[in-house]
């Protein structure tokens, strides 16, 4: 065989294999119960305290540091 045609069947060789190892990832993820994982109530309950935080906050703490700039 060519050098040249080496070189492409060892580039499509490793396309392959990448594509098949991402496919069993994939696969594995998947596969895995979803109600296996469950979120920690109070990361859960700060989450959703400072989300629901009034913006002021963030827009004063933004205009101090164009300030700094």
């Amino acid at each position: 065989m060519s050098p040249y045609s080496l070189t492409l069947l060892s580039g499509f060789l490793a396309v392959i294999s990448v594509n098949v190892v991402i496919a069993f990832y994939i696969y594995m993820a998947m596969k895995e119960p979803s109600d296996k994982h469950k979120p920690d109530p109070v990361f859960l309950a700060e989450a959703k305290a400072s989300v629901s935080q009034p913006t002021g906050e963030a827009d004063s703490s933004s205009q101090s540091s164009k300030k700094e700039e």
